[in-house]
């Protein structure tokens, strides 16, 4: 065996360190960027964990156990809710939500927006949130960097106050005196989304200010973020910290409207303070707005910038994530501190996320022939945070290049000409200058729809570290050989000849420990491994690997991947074994993956055992390739496929079409009672009314390994003559029912 040492994690920008285990391709880990900043996150500290909550049915006995959250703050469970929460009643501005019907946001908390509100309007007074109250915890982590800070409510910063003025656009927003372009930009994404803004900010019309009825305000709202698997509804008072009589931190272009301003600081409570969102993660945010999945996509390392056929490709996919709802980011990325939000020639900032806020074929030419020319331009159009510093390049607001666009189709596109922070480009110099993008998609499950469906399967887990190799679930990447497999394991099967599926694993967002120094994310990954069709207990020897994601310390990792017709087991994994952490695996599939979670090693045993037996062996059948198989049809092929028989189970390959030299490539596996019965291995072929037998072989059921090439025979009375083609399989068989 080849002994393999992983390399420490560096902190330093795109970082990939990996160390290569005998066998298999090596596994990296990759620091990952506040690719609005340019700032690379610390590599990732030990944590400690919980336990397993199941949203997919489990393979057997659960190992798992309900165990208090060793991460939360003492006094707090894993959801964050005080476990003295009946004492905190008695405090103003706490009102703990018991139940919740299906469907429903969990309270922050514990705290009931309608119930705090009824509250304050039956005490006649404004609310003031005790969690998180109008002073410097609520800003900092560390210590005060902007001086003093006046805590103001929108009735004493202007005269009118409203949610919205002529209503929501990401012409709203405008970053502070805050590192957090990467939310910024997601809120100006979210902006151009009226179904996805009113989730985020629900009942806005019932929280709007009502200059005719004063009496009812409250000083009261509520906002709803998308967090670790469901959707959470956060109050917070309305009082906003300020300086010399401005907002500090997101404002509005109109000093009367407060809807980022609010919005920012419900995401601010719940990571802990507002400086806690200094540097981030835009795929975060988005993913917090909508609850899709964000996909990273670095455009240098795909060769999108030197392939013309990937450009198109890349501009298609982008396209039909904006046409369908997703919300995109974008940036430069910086490489050094130097680079850190350094203005370009071009205009564009380095270290700086960028929102972009559509996407689509501009038609060239003037006039009605314009509209039968097939001459289009892949345009982009991108905002900056700041509400100011444009591209200055081709089709840029006031450049020649828009010259050849008629006015009318200027004006349906929305082209102005001022520094207002938005800007479009030619698809092709947005490849050119910008380095990565990020598509959050929206997961369309619903079955009335025109679209592409897709099933979701959602697992909660956690990795837990255990003495006992057998109930240890914290064993690292492949890297560590001895443990890997130790890790949680979930099953799923792939039922097409082939489906794009989508992965996503995400752990508990650490940002809200900043305050403890414990704020970094793990490295985390997971593979992918193709198993028995069978499969129903754990695996304990490593299988053929299809594929798998980075290793990096960010909140989450996402793999799109086509697969053929089969069974898989996804293993999440963090980069280094003994680490603890609960984590959010999402299965996305075109019909259902039947996604579980294998918890048991091996069979049961039960009070029948005694009288039916138990297994004394198991074996696992490799169905390799068959050879020269005898023509069924006018063109001397076949559409075969293969049967394996063992005490009563039996294990059928998927068809293969026309061909005589078959490549099955399956496997079947089997706890097997009565030692000396043969398995038996059956080829047949499909046909539109009844199958026909084409041979079949039978295996001995001696112990150990062994790879043969095997004649296929007839069966009944002529079981002793041969038929066209042979059949190669290997067999594996182990008196230790763990040892496959």
């Amino acid at each position: 065996m080849i002994e393999t040492k992983c390399p420490p994690v560096v902190s330093v920008p795109h970082l990939k360190a990996s160390c290569s285990p005998a066998l298999d391709p090596p596994h990296e880990v990759r620091a990952v960027r506040d690719s609005e900043l340019g700032r690379t996150l610390l590599p990732p500290r030990r944590a400690f964990s919980v336990r397993v909550v199941k949203r997919a049915k489990s393979v057997g006995r659960s190992s798992a156990h309900h165990r208090p959250d060793l991460t939360a703050p003492r006094g707090e469970d894993r959801r964050g809710t005080p476990r003295n929460a009946e004492e905190h009643l008695s405090s103003p501005g706490v009102s703990l939500i018991r139940r919740r019907r299906p469907g429903m946001a969990v309270p922050y908390e514990g705290q009931s927006f309608s119930a705090l509100r009824r509250q304050c309007q039956q005490n006649g007074r404004l609310f003031e949130d005790p969690l998180f109250p109008a002073s410097d915890q609520s800003l900092f982590y560390q210590s005060n960097r902007i001086g003093q800070v006046t805590w103001k409510r929108p009735k004493e910063l202007c005269s009118d106050p409203h949610l919205f003025v002529d209503g929501i656009s990401a012409h709203d927003l405008h970053q502070g005196q805050l590192g957090n372009c990467w939310f910024v930009a997601a809120c100006s994404s979210l902006a151009f989304r009226e179904a996805l803004w009113q989730k985020v900010i629900p009942d806005w019309k019932d929280q709007e200010w009502d200059q005719g009825k004063t009496e009812s305000y409250s000083g009261i709202f509520h906002f709803r973020f998308w967090r670790f698997g469901e959707w959470v509804d956060v109050v917070i008072d309305d009082r906003l910290p300020t300086v010399n009589g401005e907002l500090v931190y997101c404002h509005s272009n109109d000093s009367s409207e407060f809807w980022s301003a609010l919005v920012e600081k419900a995401y601010a409570k719940t990571y802990g303070c507002y400086e806690a969102l200094d540097g981030g993660n835009t795929a975060d945010a988005l993913v917090d707005f909508t609850g899709g999945v964000s996909e990273p996509l670095d455009l240098i390392e795909h060769g999108f910038k030197e392939d013309e056929e990937k450009c198109n490709e890349l501009f298609e996919r982008v396209l039909k994530v904006h046409d369908r709802g997703g919300l995109i980011s974008c940036s430069i990325r910086a490489i050094s501190a130097a680079d850190m939000e350094a203005r370009l020639a071009c205009g564009l900032v380095k270290g700086h996320a960028y929102a972009v806020t559509d996407v689509r074929r501009v038609r060239l030419g003037h006039g009605l022939l314009a509209y039968f020319r097939s001459d289009k331009l892949n345009m982009i159009r991108m905002r900056n945070p700041w509400g100011q510093k444009e591209w200055n390049g081709p089709w840029s607001d006031s450049s020649e290049e828009w010259k050849k666009v008629s006015k009318s189709e200027r004006e349906r596109i929305g082209v102005t000409v001022q520094d207002d922070g938005e800007f479009w480009m030619n698809f092709d110099d947005f490849i050119a200058n910008f380095t990565d993008i990020i598509l959050c998609r929206l997961i369309n499950t619903s079955y009335l729809s025109l679209h592409k469906t897709w099933d979701e399967a959602v697992m909660s887990g956690s990795w837990q570290r255990h003495d006992d190799p057998l109930l240890n679930r914290a064993g690292g990447c492949t890297n560590n050989k001895l443990s890997f497999l130790q890790n949680p394991q979930y099953v799923f099967d792939v039922k097409k000849p082939e489906d794009e599926v989508l992965i996503c694993l995400q752990q508990k967002d650490r940002r809200a420990r900043l305050r403890e120094g414990r704020g970094e994310n793990l490295a985390i990954g997971f593979d992918i491994h193709r198993v028995e069709l069978n499969r129903t207990y754990r695996m304990h020897v490593t299988q053929q690997k299809v594929g798998g994601s980075v290793y990096i310390n960010s909140r989450s990792v996402f793999l799109r991947i086509d697969l053929k017709e089969g069974r898989y087991v996804i293993i999440p994994t963090t980069f280094d074994p003994g680490l603890e952490a609960d984590f959010l695996l999402r299965n996305f599939s075109d019909v259902s993956a039947d996604c579980k979670e294998l918890t048991q090693h091996e069979p049961p045993q039960t009070c029948w055992s005694g009288l039916c037996g138990y297994p004394s062996l198991v074996t696992q059948v490799h169905i390799l390739n068959a050879n020269g198989l005898a023509g069924q049809d006018s063109d001397g092929v076949s559409d075969p496929y293969v049967i394996i028989r063992c005490e009563g189970e039996k294990v059928r390959s998927p068809v293969h079409k026309n061909t005589r030299s078959p490549v099955f490539d399956i496997k079947g596996l089997f706890y097997r009672k009565k030692a000396n019965n043969p398995i038996s291995i059956e080829l047949y072929n499909h046909n539109a009314l009844m199958d026909s037998f084409l041979g079949q072989v039978t295996l001995p059921a001696e112990q150990g390994e062994f790879q043969q090439t095997l004649h296929l025979r007839d069966k009944g009375n002529r079981r002793d003559n041969d038929l066209p083609g042979t059949l190669t399989v290997a067999v594996v068989t182990s008196t230790v029912l763990t040892n496959i």
